[in-house]
């Protein structure tokens, strides 16, 4: 075979494959079509997180949601309508604090002024996130850019895609497993709960219905889990009651969530499985230790995920919202 006889079937090998797969993210993807791209999130982020410190953990908890709900599209910010009930509605998103979906619309509206129908909301997310965590005091990491904003959002594509707070060791490490991540960047990803909170009925159980020996879960620390208990005391009247997920540096990103684990200051039973279980425990030793390993190995557990089944150029699935809460076919 002739070497440019191999070129031409090569050539003809690449135009079979889908366009959405032959157009990476790519950092400087606005560079020209949008230059106030990166001026305008980074502006936006640091007027909304210093007038509301929730900001940072409630996009980053939207960001999760989306991503792992056929993949990082944007998909959760499309609201219902009277015909369809979107990802935001489930019972598992109900609670995502109203802070996050606020500073993506704020973005958003800013680039339409600048660069209309040119940025999508997933990218918006992806790099207010990243923009966030490092206004906490969290790791600067690389965000890849050109994403396409999904078209479908059910709310029954969300039962069974995000993990329960009452996952076992095992349960957590296929969780994650399944979506390509190994067990120190499912430990590393965890971390994110150095910032924010919970709602009492994500960790109620620990509390009063643990066991018909132990009501209360033995790996809380007593003084902590009497705390909770009068926070949570009326869970039915009382639904949007919450406590810090780190209760030492609540609004900090720093590597105090895992010096709390083995003290009994976890507040998710999934937090408690980290310091019980003998795989990740050693993990979490390391980074309570080195915050340093932590912060690169958050970076690029992030980094991973950002990229987690994205919709790209060419994708038909995917396109730039023009509002981020509906799909152009009905915006």
């Amino acid at each position: 075979m002739t070497l440019i006889y191999q070129h031409v079937l090569l050539i003809l090998f690449v135009s079979t494959i889908p366009f959405s797969q032959s157009v990476p993210l790519n950092p400087d993807y606005y560079k020209t079509s949008c230059p106030d791209f990166d001026r305008i999130v980074r502006e936006e982020v640091h007027e909304k997180q210093s007038k509301f410190v929730t900001t940072a953990a409630g996009t980053l908890r939207l960001f999760f949601h989306d991503c792992m709900t056929g993949g990082c599209d944007a998909s959760i910010l499309i609201g219902s309508s009277s015909d369809n009930k979107a990802e935001k509605d489930h019972e598992d998103n109900i609670s995502l604090p109203g802070d996050g979906f606020e500073i993506i619309s704020r973005i958003k509206n800013a680039l339409e002024l600048s660069c209309p129908g040119v940025v999508s909301c997933a990218d918006i997310l992806a790099a207010s996130t990243r923009n966030l965590v490092v206004m906490v005091g969290g790791p600067h990491y690389p965000v890849q850019l050109g994403r396409k904003d999904g078209l479908i959002s059910q709310a029954t594509r969300v039962t069974g895609s995000l993990p329960s707070t009452e996952m076992n060791g095992d349960q957590m490490i296929k969780y994650f497993g399944d979506r390509g991540f190994s067990i120190q960047e499912m430990v590393a990803l965890l971390g994110s709960h150095t910032i924010g909170f919970s709602n009492c009925k994500q960790f109620s159980k620990r509390l009063f219905n643990y066991s018909a020996e132990t009501p209360t879960d033995p790996g809380l620390k007593p003084a902590y889990a009497e705390a909770l208990k009068n926070l949570c005391a009326n869970p039915a009247t009382n639904v949007t009651m919450s406590a810090f997920n780190d209760v030492k540096t609540p609004g900090k990103f720093d590597n105090q969530y895992y010096k709390n684990l083995p003290k009994g200051l976890g507040l998710l039973a999934t937090d408690n499985v980290l310091v019980t279980d003998p795989r990740t425990r050693p993990i979490v030793e390391m980074y309570a230790a080195n915050e340093t390993a932590f912060y690169k190995d958050f970076a690029d557990a992030m980094v991973k995920m950002s990229n987690f089944e994205v919709k790209t150029d060419g994708d038909p699935g995917g396109e730039v919202r023009r509002r981020c809460d509906a799909p152009n076919s009905v915006a």
